[in-house]
């Protein structure tokens, strides 16, 4: 008989492709969504939902509702979560909430009843690092906090060693680094990490993170304004606005397609190597959010440069991208699509897809929060 699977966040961005994979291999899968207006805003269950999943639309907040689905599941891949940085800053509750209190319904649950789960996977993120690693030649590897404003308002937007002065180099972050939260979600995204490791240790229950770096693809809502820098940069260029840049446009990022982390997450299941580990994934290749821009422009045909603003953002981090050594001699885990392939893919679906430009009104908000 094929294991139960029960994909919290399902009919999500990334945890859709993770039911379509799971599927595609023989697993019985179960979606558990509450089809939330930001990511969904007709709220109807989206069309892309793989048919041969069973479907509960509830929310991992309300107990009564996660109990139900849990029933006959084997394996669990939460990815239930409110995603955004910016935003968590001031609807914490909202937060808190949904991504810390919905992880404790989920292991209060399998622990607190009978039930036969073997395995739980989490969607961790590179987030919970704060600012990646960095180096200098005298120094050596350096973990520096993040920038003082007083640096930042002032148009200095890299960093420097603390101990010399000197300018540091950005190196690629292995999981081995000190995790400097620097905002509500990454507060959140590492408290579901550790409890989940935490409650699996615990209770001998084979458990695993995946800590996502820029993640990217098909199915990303166009609409929400606190998604991806790639979905947000598009539907500004599909109106014929100029994608707005913070900072000077070089800071940098690991940009990870969508189809490479349902493969990661596979690997979590099924490989016994897996348990009781933390890996990154990403693709090791840093490319600035400037590039970004101008890339999405020159695949649309359109002549249109970012507007780099040269403004802070508070809590953003300069420089941060993968070290995947330990996830690939683990698992042997390596990405397989190409940036350039991977925006293509997210181009093609894109024609079709339903958007609203809605990253003035996001702009706004932050800026009346005091956050920019």
């Amino acid at each position: 008989m094929a294991k139960k699977v029960l994909v919290t966040g399902g009919a999500g961005f990334i945890g859709s492709f993770i039911v379509d994979e799971l599927v595609r291999r023989g697993y019985d899968v179960r979606i558990f969504d509450c089809l939330d207006p930001q990511v969904h805003p007709d709220g109807k269950i989206p069309e892309h939902l793989n048919k041969d999943a069973e479907f509960i639309k509830g929310d991992v907040r309300n107990y009564d509702e996660l109990k139900k689905a849990l029933k006959g599941i084997n394996i669990v891949s939460h990815h239930a979560a409110v995603v955004g940085v910016g935003q968590s800053q001031y609807k914490i509750n909202y937060y808190v909430e949904t991504n810390v209190m919905g992880t404790s319904n989920l292991l209060d649950i399998i622990v607190n009843t009978k039930n036969s789960i073997e395995k739980m996977t989490v969607a961790a993120s590179m987030s919970s690092y704060g600012e990646g690693n960095y180096s200098y030649k005298k120094c050596g590897t350096v973990n520096p906090p993040l920038r003082a404003e007083e640096q930042v308002s002032s148009g200095e937007w890299e960093l420097f060693c603390s101990k010399c002065k000197g300018l540091l180099k950005p190196v690629p972050t292995d999981e081995g680094k000190f995790q400097q939260c620097n905002s509500i979600y990454a507060l959140t995204k590492k408290m579901q990490e550790d409890m989940v490791l935490n409650i699996g240790k615990t209770y001998n229950i084979s458990c695993v993170a995946l800590r996502y770096f820029n993640v990217y693809g098909p199915r990303q809502s166009l609409s929400n304004p606190y998604t991806g820098v790639t979905a947000i940069f598009m539907s500004r260029l599909k109106n014929d606005q100029q994608p707005v840049v913070y900072e000077d446009g070089l800071q940098t990022r690991d940009f990870i397609s969508v189809y490479d982390i349902a493969r990661a997450n596979i690997m979590a299941i099924e490989k016994d190597e897996a348990n009781y580990k933390s890996f990154n994934v990403g693709t090791g290749q840093p490319i600035t959010i400037k590039e970004v821009a101008e890339e999405l422009a020159r695949y649309y045909g359109k002549d249109i440069k970012p507007n780099i603003v040269n403004k802070f953002r508070k809590g953003d981090v300069r420089h941060c991208y993968s070290d995947c050594g330990f996830v690939e001699k683990t698992l042997g885990f390596k990405p397989k699509v190409s940036f350039e392939k991977g925006m293509k893919e997210l181009m093609v679906w894109a024609e079709e897809a339903y958007f609203e430009d809605k990253f003035e009104e996001a702009a706004r908000e932050l800026k009346e929060k005091g956050l920019v």
